[in-house]
């Protein structure tokens, strides 16, 4: 089977928003042995939309829209999908009473609901139905002949959703035999390193597939296999997996698709019985907020200190003023003394010390924009990592957070090795 994803809404194309859609959709379509050879993005008019579906239909068997679906008369997609298959809309009492009830919920009487999201309850007679809870547009599923239009809505915490739990099962019955993938995640080393050490991989291997890919700070690897069954694909990528181990060692933080870095390492801490506290100063409190993004959370982490003031550094800290002096507040000794006084602070077996110039402004030839320390203290050793990012605020920012939590980690796994 082969697929375009089409991604409706003129805000995608001012760039008033980020199609993380189409990123998602291509590499769940792709996991499951779906190719995916085109995507387009097409505004809120009706010729164009029509003209994009139809062009897609020409040359794939399912087209996945996303967008579209909302209650507004510029929100097309459902219609003008209907059209080109020849379906007309109808009102559905279920859908409405859904809709009724999600307003309901949320302190709207039904006869307070908005007239124009009664358009949603409209859908193409013969559709397929997909439940949204997380939101009041249905998705849809449009089947005829051989071609097929999946109608996904277009916020990601409903497009998501709905493709996991409504789409992927309809799609694994349409797949003849069964596709199985496996997402080696691993941090520490770059995308091209790593590809040049299977090189081999990449370019013979055939099923399974071996294909990497560059995340912030990441590098990722997917292994899939066909197969008639999923017993007998998994049993097709376990010898590559295990080459990958065998080449990457701990730099392979997990095979599970769904976990972050930042659960792998409360994993470890929880495991270990730590806990860790965090002092940054141009990361402004991102490393905390990973961190404690993940449920349970509160399990290992003490405290997070957000100390940009050079005198806060010392009276939280306990940074001494001559490293200030002498090495300035950029500097590894900084980082160092920021990891282990945020430990002796909080108590925690673990600290982590940020500190560095995020720019715009604020660099010198010396230190430039972009210079970050990064001091980790974990059991009796501290350690501390000059790095020198490009890219704006933000970027310099984030990658500075992953590459605390990379540190962190890496001390994490050696405290072990050396117990």
């Amino acid at each position: 089977m082969t697929a375009e994803i089409l991604s409706v809404g003129t805000e995608l194309l001012l760039g008033n928003i980020v199609n993380t859609n189409a990123c998602y959709l291509s590499e769940k379509l792709a996991s499951l042995g779906i190719g995916v050879y085109v995507q387009t993005t097409v505004g809120d008019n009706a010729d164009r939309l029509r003209e994009a579906i139809r062009l897609a239909l020409s040359r794939a068997d399912l087209v996945v829209m996303t967008g579209g679906l909302g209650p507004t008369p510029d929100d097309l997609s459902k219609e003008i999908a209907a059209e080109c298959f020849g379906m007309e809309l109808e009102e559905d009492p279920a859908v409405r009473e859904q809709i009724a009830a999600y307003f309901q919920r949320r302190g709207t009487a039904p006869d307070q609901v908005p007239d124009n999201n009664w358009k949603q309850a409209l859908v193409p007679r013969g559709a397929k139905i997909l439940a949204n809870p997380n939101g009041t547009a249905p998705g849809f599923l449009l089947e005829k002949g051989n071609k097929a239009i999946l109608l996904l809505p277009g916020p990601p915490a409903e497009c998501k959703p709905m493709f996991e739990n409504e789409a992927i099962p309809w799609l694994k019955q349409k797949q003849p035999g069964v596709f199985y993938s496996v997402m080696v995640r691993m941090v520490g080393i770059g995308e091209s390193a790593a590809a040049a050490r299977i090189r081999d991989l990449i370019e013979n291997s055939v099923n399974p597939t071996v294909a990497p890919y560059a995340k912030p700070g990441e590098v990722h690897i997917r292994v899939t296999a066909a197969a008639a069954d999923e017993a007998e694909a998994k049993s097709l990528t376990e010898p590559v997996v295990n080459r990958l181990y065998e080449e990457f060692g701990s730099h392979i933080y997990t095979t599970d698709e769904s976990e972050t870095l930042e659960q792998n390492i409360i994993g470890m801490l929880r495991e270990r019985g730590m806990t860790v506290a965090t002092a940054e100063s141009c990361t402004g409190g991102k490393i905390a907020a990973r961190i404690t993004d993940v449920p349970g959370a509160s399990d290992v982490f003490r405290e997070g200190y957000i100390t940009y003031a050079n005198d806060v550094k010392s009276r939280l800290l306990g940074v001494r003023e001559e490293s200030i002096r002498r090495c300035g507040v950029v500097s590894e000794q900084v980082a160092r003394e920021m990891a282990e006084g945020v430990r002796r602070a909080s108590g925690a077996e673990a600290g982590i010390g940020v500190t560095g110039i995020a720019g715009p402004g604020g660099g010198s030839e010396q230190k430039p924009v972009g210079l970050v320390y990064i001091g980790c203290s974990v059991g009796t050793r501290t350690v501390a990592k000059r790095f020198c990012f490009s890219g704006n605020r933000a970027l310099v920012r984030t990658n500075a957070a992953q590459q605390a939590l990379v540190l962190l980690r890496q001390m994490l796994l050696e405290e072990t090795e050396n117990m």
